[in-house]
């Protein structure tokens, strides 16, 4: 359960500091920041919650639901503390490697707004760098096993490989836009234009060839 609270934990810090939530919204937008494999339920959200209130970094406010009037009931409306406002920065400053993995860098991408220029880009290099060692260990995997694989579980494999690559390649735009570069593109996407030298070569030559 712990593995899931660190994940858990800095999402509902990160959205509170956007806006108070109640918990029926601050699910909808944590299942939204998780993501559909890791729908959360209110039985993993208001443990958490409590949690939060008891180390003092959130705050439950009563707050009138104008739906429930008639039986004067209240919905409890989730804030920060300046404690929890204090420990958020903390952990968004944090840039180590389990800023990298799996289960915690979608959250911390989730909340690259909130993070300073120079956390971002050490977080989407060590992503970088993580799923690149993860690449060739992959590959170097598949190339000793081919020869006992069937046809399906090949095609598995290669679409890991795939799905890394093009991480790796999400990953490399990420990073080139953090440092200002932008690289040319044709309308409507597709790969990265050929440099400029390149392109004024392949016009030299194609005029040459045009003249001969």
């Amino acid at each position: 359960m712990r593995g899931r609270h660190d994940v858990l934990e800095p999402a509902i810090l990160g959205l509170l500091a956007e806006s108070p939530m109640h918990g029926y919204e601050l699910r909808k937008r944590l299942n939204l920041v998780l993501g559909s494999f890791r729908a959360l339920s209110y039985g993993s959200l208001y443990p958490c919650l409590k949690g939060l209130a008891d180390r003092g970094w959130i705050v439950g406010v009563e707050a009138p639901d104008d739906r429930t009037v008639a039986s004067k009931r209240a919905r409890i409306v989730y804030q920060l503390t300046a404690e929890g406002k204090e420990h958020l920065q903390q952990v968004l400053s944090s840039s180590g490697p389990a800023a990298w993995e799996d289960e915690n860098f979608d959250v911390r991408f989730a909340f690259f707004a909130q993070t300073d220029a120079e956390t971002r880009m050490r977080i989407l290099e060590g992503r970088r760098i993580r799923l690149t060692e993860r690449l060739e260990t992959f590959r170097q995997s598949v190339a000793r096993t081919r020869e006992r694989m069937d046809e399906y579980t090949l095609e598995l494999q290669r679409h890991g490989l795939e799905q890394v690559e093009r991480e790796v390649r999400w990953l490399d735009d990420l990073i080139d836009n953090e440092r200002g570069v932008r690289r040319a593109r044709p309308e409507g996407g597709g790969r990265p234009a050929i440099a400029a030298d390149d392109a004024e070569g392949n016009t030299e030559a194609r005029n040459e060839k045009e003249r001969g």
